[in-house]
């Protein structure tokens, strides 16, 4: 008689007739919901200062980092604050501030003006919100590429920053991709749902469950979440909220959307103030909500393996940018052309077509548009030179 596979076990025989142990399912299930007291004796832990010895404090479980005490260019101590960071996100509190990622302020308020056409500009179309109703607060959907095009000057200051590959590679390593969005929530606003993000904190929870559980556990691993304040956000503006240690429940992804998950958030969540200019970190795991008043740039790092939450076309913020990056390049400031070069453009040369575009001689791939871009500010390329090199390589890469 033939073996009877059901959904969750395969069994089989020992030659003695007993039997092996059954395989597990590879699924959640809604109908088997989540442990609530797993998940609290996992939300129930703390961490203090000597936990992240390069913090400069601990509050409410979140480490804090000032960044005026570090330079980007101290590789030994880089790699040790990177290590720091990865921990937290991974199997620490899920979360950490940076003071001083932006100290200058006035690039900030100049951004914010950036915004504010952007946002004057689309007010007669209809924006959605993941979590408000349409029109409740303002919100820019792909401010990464509007900003590039509205104002390359200040678009190439702002993502030349040499902090911000630093943290996003300790998460996701090279070959990350930057999107961004501003979120405004404004005086009366009601705060969000608690919530995981992107990729599967965007499904439904019976589209969620058709994953299976390495997947659940490996989608929050493929993006970093990230936030830079724009303005002051004491605590009385309601800054976000989160739930340390909550990225480090399995079935999180499951969980989340359940009403007694949602209520030992509410009871249990904590928030920090931030100045402007302070950025905030954390896995998109991790149980949070943005609070009731504030503005901020949102940004959604992913990895080189995973997909974008919105596509970006790199080239005409490419071309409204050279010019200026050469000038970057030409005074030196080699790390924040490595910055901006790895923000704006795709360092991973995948899917292409290998007939058209084979690995380099001695290499494993072609070149990626970050390796372009770089040649191109080697060889003193023209705006004209660097257009047509991207260009080639598209349409080489197209099946």
């Amino acid at each position: 008689m033939p073996e009877i596979m059901n959904e969750t076990t395969y069994s089989s025989s020992h030659a003695n007739g007993t039997s092996k142990p059954s395989v597990p399912s590879r699924l959640y299930h809604t109908h088997s919901p989540p442990s609530l007291s797993d998940f609290k004796a996992l939300c129930s832990r703390s961490v203090t200062q000597s936990d992240y010895p390069l913090s400069t404090t601990v509050e409410s479980n979140i480490p804090i980092y000032d960044l005026s005490q570090y330079s980007p260019s101290d590789t030994h101590t880089i790699t040790r604050l990177q290590d720091e960071w990865c921990h937290i996100l991974l199997s620490g509190p899920g979360v950490f501030v940076v003071h001083n990622l932006y100290p200058d302020t006035s690039l900030l308020s100049t951004v914010n003006s950036v915004y504010s056409s952007i946002i004057a500009s689309e007010k007669s179309s209809t924006k959605g919100d993941h979590f408000a109703s349409s029109g409740k607060n303002d919100r820019i959907w792909n401010s990464f590429g509007k900003h590039g095009l509205l104002d390359p000057s200040s678009f190439l200051q702002y993502y030349s920053n040499p902090w911000l590959p630093l943290l996003f590679s300790s998460w996701l390593g090279p070959a990350y991709r930057v999107t961004a969005q501003v979120n405004i929530v404004k005086p009366g606003g009601a705060p969000q749902v608690s919530h995981r993000d992107y990729h599967l904190g965007f499904q439904t929870a019976e589209d969620c469950a058709r994953f299976p559980k390495a997947m659940q556990h490996a989608s929050q691993l493929l993006t970093l979440q990230g936030a830079v304040a724009h303005s002051d956000m004491p605590l009385e503006s309601g800054p976000t909220r989160f739930l340390p240690f909550s990225q480090t429940f399995e079935e999180g992804y499951m969980a989340y959307r359940l009403p007694e998950f949602n209520d030992y958030f509410l009871e249990h969540w904590v928030s920090l103030p931030l100045k402007m200019g302070d950025g905030v970190f954390f896995s998109p795991g991790l149980m949070h909500a943005a609070g009731r008043i504030g503005q901020g740039m949102w940004r959604g790092i992913s990895s080189a393996f995973g997909k974008t939450m919105e596509s970006v076309d790199s080239a005409p913020l490419v071309e409204r940018c050279w010019a200026g990056l050469k000038e970057v390049y030409s005074e030196g400031k080699s790390a924040e052309v490595e910055a901006f070069v790895a923000a704006v453009s795709e360092g991973y040369p995948f899917p292409t077509n290998l007939d058209r575009r084979p690995p380099a001689p001695g290499g494993m791939a072609p070149e990626s548009e970050q390796d372009i871009l770089r040649r191109g500010l080697n060889e003193d390329w023209s705006t004209v030179d660097v257009m047509t090199a991207l260009a080639k390589m598209r349409e080489d890469s197209k099946a």
